[in-house]
């Protein structure tokens, strides 16, 4: 029993590392795959009649031959299957359906505010029932739905605190589950965005990597050696809630003089108010209306400096923490980089320690509200396919 059950996993390892091959090299032949992954041409070929067998990969026409037949190529079936993810935030949701790949075919997104646990869900619902309707006919249909939640999860997926929604112990993973009875992961929102970025934005190139996630609150997704690290019980993250400032202001977590009190979005629109900006429209004030109004008014660059200097110090401290190959500043805050980034900068070179200034790379997302939804996608992705497993 034992010899076939070890047989089994074996066989199911290879095929993973099989697929895995083709999807990131296709178009491939055979005889490529068995000289990347080691195995014998006899057990490439048995693997890849099953996977062609499940629609996952497909033959397509002759490749290049160095003499001899032209060999047979190998492409991943991208359009086999499709991914839910969505980004569940404090005032909005973001559903995105996605190929086997992570192109995005379709994406909804809804803005409330002040909602309870039962309305939010109800939109959920809403949102998750449009993409899975709108899914095109595939061999497998929809393979999972992703969640990225801005709060503390466990490993087995339970909300266990999301300050600014405020909730606590939620079992969302069960709720979404039951009703759909499909694969459910659910995932701290800033994670979900850092494993986004590594797959399909400006992270590809790195291996540590720091995302720094800043909306209403602020959290910090981290890829370490390549892969996201979550800490000994999933916790790994809650930095938005370090104390940069000693007798500072009382936060929803219980703190005082929690980071994201002077750095987040909720920080730059209650200073805004503070100083008495207002849009010329006389409505009501959004991030988006200062980035513009900034274009020409100081006071309002100044502000950008202001919170850019606190973004700073925060990410100054984790840059001499975990010496990182990369800094990313992502979600709604990104669109606002070219008031952003020189303050930010300034400060990281100024009062990190030189040896982790050493060939950082700062960058903003290009993928912005989109790298969680990304994220969560992708794990579902890799759950389906038992490739890179790395959640």
């Amino acid at each position: 029993m034992t010899q076939t059950w070890n047989q089994h996993v074996v066989k199911k390892e290879n095929k993973t590392l099989v697929l895995k091959t083709i999807k990131d090299n296709a178009p491939i032949s055979r005889a490529d795959v068995a000289q990347m992954t080691g195995l014998n041409k006899g057990t490439v070929s048995s693997l890849v009649s099953e996977l062609i067998a499940e629609q996952l990969i497909q033959e397509s026409g002759p490749g290049e031959s160095s003499g001899g037949r032209r060999p047979v190529m190998l492409l991943f079936n991208q359009i086999a299957g499709y991914s839910i993810g969505i980004d569940l935030g404090v005032n909005y949701l973001l559903g995105i359906l996605t190929d086997l790949s992570g192109n995005i075919i379709n994406e909804r997104k809804v803005i409330y505010e002040g909602l309870s646990y039962e309305e939010i869900v109800n939109e959920l619902y809403s949102i998750i029932d449009l993409l899975i309707s709108s899914a095109p006919s595939s061999p497998n249909g929809v393979i999972g739905i992703g969640i990225g939640v801005p709060g503390i999860v466990s490993h087995e997926g339970e909300i266990l605190l999301a300050p600014n929604l405020k909730w606590k112990r939620i079992q969302l993973k069960k709720v979404i589950t039951e009703k759909y009875n499909l694969p459910v992961v659910i995932e701290n929102e800033a994670n979900a965005g850092a494993y986004g970025e590594k797959k399909f934005g400006v992270g590809q190139a790195f291996e540590d990597i720091i995302y720094i996630s800043v909306g209403v609150g602020i959290g910090v997704g981290l890829i370490l050696n390549g892969k996201l690290y979550k800490g000994s019980h999933g916790y790994s993250g809650e930095l938005g809630h370090m104390t940069i400032e000693v007798n500072g202001l009382n936060c929803r977590c219980g703190n005082n003089g929690c980071w994201e009190l002077y750095a987040s979005e909720q920080a730059l629109l209650r200073r805004a108010k503070h100083l008495n900006i207002s849009p010329p429209d006389g409505g009501e004030l959004t991030l988006d209306k200062l980035n513009i109004l900034a274009e020409d008014d100081e006071v309002t660059r100044q502000l950008f400096n202001e919170i850019g200097d606190y973004l700073g110090v925060g990410i100054t401290t984790i840059v001499n923490t975990f010496n990182p190959d990369q800094v990313i500043i992502g979600n709604r805050i990104a669109a606002s980089e070219n008031w952003l980034k020189t303050s930010i900068t300034d400060r990281i070179y100024r009062y990190a320690l030189k040896f982790h200034q050493n060939d950082l790379a700062i960058d903003f997302s290009k993928l912005t509200t989109h790298s969680p939804a990304l994220g969560v996608a992708a794990f579902t992705i890799e759950n389906f396919l038992e490739v890179d497993m790395i959640h």
